[in-house]
């Protein structure tokens, strides 16, 4: 933790300067650990034919690189077709070789200019920064094209000792014209404060693939918070 990090932030923070307009916050859909194909083909087309969603990120666990792309390979069309970003977890070389929008990197996952001189000037490539205001200004630095916080509710899908508050959401986007992504343990009924504190994007796992009416229910469940 850097010496910033330390430093509490005030939680009125963005109340005290005037705030630029953005655009409204949209939804950026995770896909599960582990998928079967081609069923989830279609359940992916189901969950962008629930609403507007911005992107989605392949986030495959324990599972080898001939299988990520073949992922891919199934998944770019469907995402194409609905104008929806496509972007792979983790290995910026698969999303090299997949033809990927872009790349996810945790703070483990190689650099930034690497990930950016192999992929072009085109892709969007995004940082993971936990709860920390001085990742997400290094990583801005390094020119990433959003940075992510979290997580900020409790979740099973990737469990994380990091609890950040909605403030640092408010923080960072009086500071930086870069998006920011809330992630963790986000479903509609707790989405509104972040949404208000923000976020530029919030990242849903299990609401839209775990949801009782299905993948397009779960996405149509966030219209009300996201003013669709």
């Amino acid at each position: 933790m850097s010496d910033d990090d330390l430093i509490p932030l005030p939680a009125d923070f963005a109340d005290r300067f005037d705030q630029e307009e953005r655009p409204a916050c949209q939804l950026y859909v995770i896909s599960p650990a582990r998928i079967e194909l081609p069923a989830f083909t279609e359940s992916l087309k189901a969950a962008l034919d629930g609403g507007p969603v911005a992107a989605f990120q392949l986030r495959l666990k324990d599972v080898d690189d001939d299988a990520v792309l073949r992922a891919c390979e199934a998944l770019l069309p469907v995402t194409q077709a609905h104008d929806v970003a496509f972007i792979l977890n983790d290995r910026a070389d698969l999303a090299k070789r997949a033809g990927a929008d872009g790349v996810h990197l945790g703070q483990g996952d190689g650099s930034l200019a690497e990930a950016r001189a192999l992929l072009g000037a085109g892709a969007q490539i995004g940082r993971t920064c936990h709860d920390s205001r001085h990742l997400a200004m290094e990583a801005g630095e390094q020119g990433a094209d959003y940075v992510a916080f979290g997580a900020f509710y409790d979740t099973t899908t990737k469990p994380s000792p990091y609890r950040p508050t909605p403030d640092i959401l408010g923080w960072w986007t009086t500071l930086s014209q870069l998006p920011c992504v809330a992630i963790g343990g986000i479903f509609p009924h707790n989405a509104a404060p972040l949404v208000r504190a923000g976020a530029d994007f919030i990242a849903v796992v299990r609401a839209v693939w775990e949801h009782e009416g299905g993948p397009a229910a779960g996405v149509a469940a966030f219209g009300e918070v996201l003013g669709w």
